[in-house]
């Protein structure tokens, strides 16, 4: 009676482990999960090496060029150390490299509208290698985090939404109508439906590594301030305002130490955030903390002069909203839209009294650009004129 107990016990619990590797499985390979999310992290990463690209300009020669202190030749004795590569690297010609940067500029605008984007998220991979191998001992974390994404938006299908690629393919389907493709052979059936669970399998993966490295991120830096007696003494943040290579605004960096108490709450929600940040991503606590990430994050910008950095962790933060989340962001700013042309449409003039609509078709006939006035105080009837035919609407592209 013992053995049969244990036995079913035994079977309970490898059924319900099956469930849960079927489960797993499906939804790994079931359908590409955040693809909304996917695509802010590649318009956020884009939109942000291109400003970051333009904002250099003027520096381009004295960081990455054949003006740097850090010539091609030191470059490539690192490289040798390190297995790093860059593209900038391969000549000390100077309209090489402003030819590389000109590509750069134009691959991050590209990548950021979604166009071809499989290519081109390899190519922004590379062009942000490139860039940050070759002034590697100029970069900061926001340069790493970056680095990070570009690699890792490789992997994702980043192009399916809010890019030209969708655009291309809904009016290819709407040009396309309800007709089906062609069956083809058994095998090429298989390799169809074998590549469709690849690309979705390396997308969900891709993106899991994406959240991962976000939530590594916060913990251990986190646990890392906790080591820290400034920290643990809630005196780091006055530090931090005090230091004039983070000092972009001293009055305001000056204003703001002036609140110690203030100072020192901050100081302390800043590590709670970051170390229990991996622990309420599953629940609708997560909301809340993303806001108050979302605020630090702009402190950081503003106080410490760091906006690449503050702008990278805001972007990647965005991986862990729901699609539903930007599909109703997405409703609402439609709504603002329509309110907004509604309003600004103008009422037409009220008829007067006594007053007939003008009648007739299109085509500028003299009744459709007069108004029949009939004397006030007499009453009669008008002919009724023929209608006209109904217009046909002109043919639209979404």
């Amino acid at each position: 009676m013992q053995n049969e107990a244990q036995r079913t016990a035994s079977a309970d619990v490898g059924r319900r482990l099956a469930d849960r590797i079927t489960a797993v499985w499906d939804l790994l390979t079931g359908r590409p999960v955040s693809l909304y999310a996917a695509s802010v992290l590649r318009i956020g990463y884009g939109l942000l090496y291109l400003i970051f690209l333009l904002r250099e300009l003027p520096h381009r020669d004295e960081i990455w060029g054949p003006g740097s202190a850090w010539t091609p030749a030191l470059a490539h004795q690192l490289f040798e150390q390190t297995g790093w590569f860059s593209i900038l690297a391969l000549s000390d010609s100077r309209a090489y490299f402003e030819l590389c940067y000109v590509l750069a500029l134009v691959t991050s605008a590209l990548f950021m509208l979604g166009w071809r984007t499989r290519a081109l998220s390899v190519l922004f991979a590379v062009v942000v290698t490139s860039f940050h191998g070759r002034a590697i001992f100029m970069t900061d974390g926001g340069d790493n985090l970056v680095l990070l994404m570009s690699i890792y938006l490789v992997l994702t299908a980043c192009g399916r939404r809010w890019s030209l690629d969708a655009r291309r393919n809904r009016l290819k389907a709407a040009r396309a109508g309800g007709a089906s493709e062609p069956a083809g052979s058994p095998f090429a059936r298989q390799l169809r439906d074998a590549r469709t669970t690849l690309i979705t399998v390396v997308h969900n993966c891709g993106m899991f590594v994406i959240a991962a490295q976000v939530c590594f991120l916060y913990g251990s830096a986190g646990l890392y301030k906790v080591q820290g007696a400034f920290w643990g003494g809630g005196t780091a943040l006055h530090y931090v305002l005090n230091l004039e290579l983070f000092r972009p605004w001293p009055a305001l960096s000056h204003f703001v130490d002036e609140h110690t108490l203030v100072v020192a709450v901050v100081g302390y929600m800043t590590v709670l955030l970051q170390v229990a940040f991996p622990f309420v991503l599953f629940g609708r606590l997560k909301y809340p903390v993303l806001v108050m990430l979302l605020g630090m994050h702009i402190g950081i910008a503003v106080l410490m002069g760091l906006p690449l950095f503050s702008g990278a962790m805001i972007v990647a933060d965005a991986v862990f909203l729901p699609d539903r989340f930007y599909t109703l962001l997405l409703h609402l700013c439609r709504r603002a839209v329509q309110r907004t042309d509604s309003s600004r449409t103008a009422p037409g003039p009220a008829a007067g009294p006594g007053a007939v609509p003008a009648q007739g078709g299109p085509g500028g006939a003299p009744c459709s650009a007069h108004r029949i006035v009939l004397p006030a105080g007499r009453k009669g009837t008008m002919p009724a004129a023929e209608p006209a035919s109904p217009r046909p609407p002109s043919p639209t592209a979404d």
